[in-house]
């Protein structure tokens, strides 16, 4: 089933448009631990959901630019809502991966969400026609609104070497545990998921190395730039807009306070006369500019590379996880200014700027996206040596 494919500009402004919508739901999100039901069904009518669902299930199969463009709106509105969106785009596109009949499958719900992750915390035994799977699984955003599951178990064979596969699993096969009780990102309602001899059929798993290096088991998607690039640049590249929107968000949050603020204490009778605010609102925006430009350079990175379909150098892919490092510590850096500015009355529930502070904490400790982790992988790669990772 094809569809008119929106264009890029068009695709973004219906974000954008969604911003106030967003915002309006954000402490209702935080409070409940999940995201309204409102804020799911306006970004379905956005298409959001569609952007990397395959054109012949009537998707967009957008370019991981588009991607940056729609999570940097979405992230301005509500840093929790783009983050489950990323998530949705990055199994969505696992499960494009899979044999054309899963897919079938998969894709006959309209507007499809898939929650997953790439920690391999279950086992799975071989059985005949599958595997049988015993595990749990946290930080599973989305999981509430999700209709399946795309996990990472380790196969044990009878012979050889124990491996992690990739598998897609219904959320109506997984128990859910509402243990999300957080300081920050507390709207995505990553909560954990488990499965206690949960029986998954052959055609719906995968060796997870072979989809690593970008091995994909998909006829219809196999000449797809979309669909054919490793995958931790790709999901690197789905996660950075939110980063991007977060600091935006910020800015746009301390300037609209900014003419009614003193500085108490002092004779600034408003905040923007402080040469002091003159340097901080400099330096926090001049960061958020440089975050945008690494999200940009991994995102064209992707493109081009996925256009071209010229094999990933070693240092490319190690290069990806690195801008993805930049762009969170580059955004920290920049909300932490703004916060750090905000004075005493931002603790206060009611104005945004704490919870922006402590969603942009919480990303920042992200096992794939934490600076330090993916500044010493690019290092290391820099300097000679192997990588001490298989998420590359």
């Amino acid at each position: 089933m094809a569809t008119t494919i929106p264009t890029r500009e068009h695709i973004a402004r219906k974000a954008s448009d969604l911003i106030p919508l967003l915002r309006k739901h954000a402490s209702w999100a935080e409070e409940n631990r999940r995201l309204h039901d409102e804020t799911i069904e306006a970004l379905a009518d956005a298409g959001v959901f569609k952007l990397r669902r395959p054109k012949h299930f009537g998707g967009y199969e957008v370019d991981s630019n588009t991607l940056v463009d729609v999570g940097t709106a979405l992230g301005q509105g509500c840093g929790s809502t783009s983050w489950v969106a990323s998530v949705y785009w990055i199994p969505t596109w696992m499960a494009c991966q899979f044999p054309d009949e899963v897919q079938d499958e998969v894709f006959s719900t309209p507007d499809v969400r898939v929650c997953g992750t790439l920690s391999p915390s279950g086992m799975a035994t071989p059985v005949d026609g599958g595997v049988v799977v015993n595990g749990k699984w946290g930080f599973i955003s989305g999981a509430h609104h999700a209709h399946w599951q795309e996990i990472i178990a380790i196969l044990v064979p009878p012979d050889g070497e124990p491996y992690p596969i990739m598998a897609l699993v219904p959320m109506s096969d997984l128990l859910v545990v509402d243990d999300w009780h957080t300081s920050g990102l507390r709207g995505t309602g990553s909560v954990s998921t488990v499965a206690k001899d949960l029986f998954i059929p052959a055609e719906r798993i995968l060796p997870l190395p072979a989809v690593l290096q970008g091995q994909i088991a998909s006829q219809r998607n196999a000449n797809s730039p979309v669909y054919r690039a490793p995958l931790l640049p790709v999901a690197s590249a789905a996660s950075v807009g939110t980063l991007v929107g977060i600091t935006k968000g910020a800015q746009e949050l301390f300037l609209k306070r900014l003419p009614d603020r003193k500085i108490t204490y002092t004779g600034y009778e408003s905040q923007r006369e402080a040469p002091v605010t003159h340097f901080q609102v400099a330096e926090a925006t001049l960061k958020s500019d440089q975050a945008e430009f690494h999200a940009r350079r991994l995102a064209t990175q992707v493109d081009t590379k996925s256009a071209e379909g010229t094999e990933w150098k070693l240092e490319e892919r190690a290069r990806a996880r690195a801008d993805v490092g930049a762009v969170v510590r580059l955004a920290k850096e920049s909300v932490d200014i703004l916060a750090t500015a905000s004075g005493g009355s931002s603790i206060y529930s009611g104005i945004p700027m704490q919870r922006i502070n402590r969603d942009i904490q919480a990303v920042n400790l992200h096992a794939l996206m934490h600076p330090n982790t993916n500044f010493e992988l690019y290092g290391r790669v820099l300097c000679g040596l192997e990588p001490n990772s298989l998420y590359i």
